[in-house]
């Protein structure tokens, strides 16, 4: 039975074949102490990015990227 096009894309995260979701946070920091603690995979720590944001990234358990990012606060 052929699958309709939303259960083939809602299928794609459980098999870890996104290149990466990108959630906006209030505070890139907390949200990554936060993700940490519940013991996702890290792939990248907090840092400012030279394009104006602030993010961080980690694993899901299916291997699919996350980031979390902020736009960077002046000074």
């Amino acid at each position: 039975m052929p699958q309709t096009d939303y259960e083939a894309v809602n299928a794609l995260p459980a098999k870890g074949s996104l290149h990466g979701l990108i959630f906006v946070a209030d505070d890139v920091d907390a949200k990554f102490d936060q993700v940490r603690a519940a013991g996702a995979e890290v792939l990248q720590e907090p840092v400012d990015q030279h394009y104006g944001v602030r993010d961080c990234a980690f694993r899901d358990p299916s291997g699919n990227m996350t980031r979390f990012s902020s736009p960077r606060t002046a000074g």
